[in-house]
């Protein structure tokens, strides 16, 4: 509570943490009147966010946390009740659910939805590691939007901008610092994905290398990409705001959960691109179109087209063919322009994306 003066006075908003903020309280008539005073003392302050309730919590809490949402909600409704949720990799027995990957994640997603009523879905997953890359990143990445697609709620992703665990330098396994390439790649894919939102795993704990300062103080070169890849993804968050993330098209290599891009799309690559097989823990290679259209009434039909192209280590150039003349966005500059064409070449670095409308 007392950083919160600390964290407006640099312009920004903050989680708070308390150790009132737990179910526990609700059942304690002492506890329950110092958690109203808590709440009456900070909701109006400006740098306020949201209340941090817990990290990965499993299924048997949520009727638990249900009731604290609902108490928060109830007394300040203007700020969200923030809880964030296991990786699809979770244990059955971290979710409290049972079945495959698939089925047990989903099951998971069901119930906190149901039971504790969310805001936002929030959910972190680490995809790079030292002897490779995951494979259930991307499925993640589906599993959730599909979910709040159905729930109506915005989600953000947690993605790793550092390595952690005993020894991270010298140990062979474990997660990797990523590159600015990959921290790229983790920032289009999610926007492609339908999110409304993006944090980064940055803490400075012991045993954590990487992030975005040096201990003491410098800022690193994820830094140096973040200071410009962040603004572009509020860009583009922004203009698919009051839009539906309709589908999810992928090219080139299938991993788990992607969708093959159609025959016949309104959208699609001319020429197309080639089929490659999908190695578990290997690179992906392929171009992701991601499709955004209207939220209102039945109109199916896309408008925009979010272009992301998933080999991280390469750049790629593609010719994007659309129903009629399309316009780009410029991330940098929040500005459309037209391409005076309905194809447009796209010249994407790697991991990056590019964001084009049908002519308005």
């Amino acid at each position: 509570e007392k950083e919160l003066d600390v964290v407006q006075r640099h312009g920004l908003r903050g989680l708070v943490t308390s150790d009132l903020l737990i179910p526990a309280t609700l059942d304690d008539p002492k506890r329950r009147e110092a958690l109203d005073a808590f709440i009456l003392r900070i909701r109006n302050h400006p740098g306020l966010y949201a209340y941090h309730l817990v990290d990965e919590p499993g299924a048997g809490v949520f009727p638990a946390l249900g009731r604290l949402v609902a108490y928060l909600r109830e007394r300040d409704p203007e700020h969200v009740a923030y809880i964030n949720l296991f990786p699809t990799y979770a244990s059955n027995q971290q979710l409290g659910t049972t079945g495959n990957r698939v089925e047990a994640y989903n099951e998971h997603l069901r119930q906190y939805v149901e039971t504790v009523q969310p805001e936002l879905l929030s959910y972190d997953h680490y995809h790079f590691t030292k002897t490779g890359d995951g494979d259930g990143y991307l499925e993640n990445l589906a599993l959730v939007r599909t979910k709040a697609l159905a729930s109506g709620l915005p989600f953000m992703n947690i993605v790793q901008t550092s390595a952690w665990g005993p020894t991270p330098l010298a140990s062979p396994t474990g997660p990797r610092v990523p590159t600015p390439d990959e921290v790229r790649f983790l920032v289009y894919t999610t926007l492609a994905y339908g999110a409304q939102g993006i944090s980064y795993y940055v803490y400075s704990y012991p045993e954590h290398v990487g992030n975005v300062t040096e201990p003491d103080g410098p800022p690193t070169v994820i830094y140096q990409a973040l200071k410009s890849l962040t603004p572009r993804f509020v860009a583009i968050a922004k203009e698919l705001q009051s839009l539906k993330s309709l589908n999810v098209f992928q090219t080139g290599m299938l991993p788990p959960g992607t969708v093959p891009l159609p025959k016949k799309s309104t959208f699609s690559f001319d020429p197309p691109v080639p089929d490659k097989v999908y190695q578990p823990g290997g690179r992906v290679e392929g171009v992701i179109l991601s499709e955004f259209g209207s939220a209102k009434g039945d109109d199916k039909a896309p408008s925009h087209v979010l272009v992301v192209n998933l080999d991280y280590q390469n750049d790629r150039t593609i010719t994007l063919a659309g129903p009629a003349p399309l316009e780009l966005f410029d991330a940098s500059s929040g500005k459309w322009s037209p391409a005076n064409s309905e194809k447009v070449e796209l010249k994407l670095k790697g991991g990056a994306g590019k964001l084009v409308r049908v002519l308005r």
